[in-house]
């Protein structure tokens, strides 16, 4: 396995499409910091359900002024209420203009860096850094949803995951800032086709052939 000095991964796909899952594996294998930048939404959300601020953007300026990565990164926000949320609040330009920075900011200071959401190849790293390799997962909806489904415990049902799913990344697909879209060079990670394992091969044959 190759050491590197530098290595920037963007991993960008729909909703349950595995990208989490494989940013997580791929992290740990190359040593990566990993940013989901879908967390930062989430936690967004999550704050604005609980406090009904006023003015969300001087409401949310504030809050990701003294928090870290770690700290959101804890916290439980893959409830159906968040999810639901969350993709409405992804379409506000200002709400993302505020979770760009903060995620560009830790960027810029770490060379060795995984990031997955939704616009990362696209918007976050399509330069200055620009990433070294963009991974698009795509996972087939049945598949994706009984994936949720699992990962919320059952407690909403199976029906209402999918729709949920399904309008969520409609509405990532069609929203007019950063919308989710696979960039030309950006490797396709079919994840309803592959195992874990098959993906986090499949991910480091590429980039064990980088220079």
């Amino acid at each position: 396995m190759k050491k590197f000095k530098k290595l920037i991964i963007a991993c960008d796909g729909e909703s349950a499409s595995g990208k989490s899952t494989a940013a997580k594996l791929i992290s740990k294998k190359y040593n990566l910091l990993l940013i989901n930048s879908g967390l930062l939404y989430r936690y967004s959300s999550k704050l604005i359900i609980k406090n009904n601020p006023k003015n969300i953007t001087q409401f949310l300026k504030k809050k990701f002024k003294n928090i870290s990565y770690r700290n959101i990164s804890k916290q439980n926000l893959h409830s159906e209420e968040i999810s639901n949320h969350v993709a409405f609040l992804a379409k506000n330009k200002k709400v993302r203009k505020i979770i760009n920075q903060f995620q560009l900011k830790i960027i810029k200071s770490n060379k060795k860096i995984c990031v997955e959401g939704r616009d990362i190849a696209s918007k976050i790293l399509a330069k200055n850094p620009k990433y070294d390799l963009a991974f698009y997962f795509k996972c087939n909806l049945n598949v994706a949803s009984y994936r949720r489904w699992l990962d919320i415990k059952k407690k909403v049902s199976l029906t209402n995951v999918k729709k949920s799913l399904n309008k969520r990344t409609q509405m990532d697909k069609k929203r007019k800032n950063s919308p989710l879209i696979k960039v030309k060079d950006a490797i396709l990670i079919r994840s309803d086709k592959l195992t874990k394992n098959q993906v986090l091969s499949k991910m480091s044959k590429y980039i064990e052939r980088l220079n």
